[in-house]
């Protein structure tokens, strides 16, 4: 037995901006399965009908990857992609990535097919996360400029194999 999840969550940046943050794996690896302490270790994306992606994450020895194949890529728009799910190697599911314009940003919706019932609660609490997650990365002011240039995003049609360092460090007033 499957279900079908969804999670829907509006944003404050526009299409494009936030259709980058899912192809650029700069950006990806920083939220997409990642955690508020800890980027991805590894991220290859090559986001293009028939290309894959591949991000790595490393936690207490254990190496966890989140793999899937691009099925439709509608730049700025939509997204659709296979997932193999960690929980359960065989379990091949299907994402679907919709993202709208409206007056203040964007609202993007995500459908999650084909998840075994047993971890749908789980993995719908996971998206919820991942999503706010993607807010925090579309708010952050540190980045730069240019990784959110929204006339001339980073949207990479070559594959692409890149290392991505330990999460940034901020400090919060000053010592003496």
């Amino acid at each position: 037995m499957t279900s079908v999840l969804r999670v829907t969550k509006r944003y404050r940046a526009p299409p494009a901006r936030v259709f980058c943050a899912w192809t650029d794996p700069a950006i990806a690896g920083t939220w997409l399965f990642a955690t508020a302490s800890r980027s991805m270790a590894r991220v290859q994306i090559d986001a293009r009908v028939g290309g894959a992606f591949r991000l790595m994450d490393e936690r207490d020895g254990e190496v966890i990857e989140y793999a899937g194949d691009y099925v439709e890529v509608s730049p700025y728009r939509r997204l659709v992609f296979t997932l193999l799910l960690p929980e359960q190697r065989r379990a091949s599911t299907r994402v679907i990535v919709e993202i709208v314009p409206h007056e203040t940003g964007s609202s993007l919706t995500l459908l999650h097919e084909n998840v075994p019932a047993e971890l749908a609660s789980h993995i719908k609490a996971r998206w919820t996360g991942i999503l706010y997650g993607l807010g925090v990365t579309l708010d952050l002011r540190q980045l730069p400029s240019e990784k959110f240039d929204d006339a001339h995003c980073r949207f990479r049609v070559s594959p692409i194999d890149y290392k991505v360092g330990p999460p940034r460090s901020t400090t919060i007033g000053s010592e003496r």
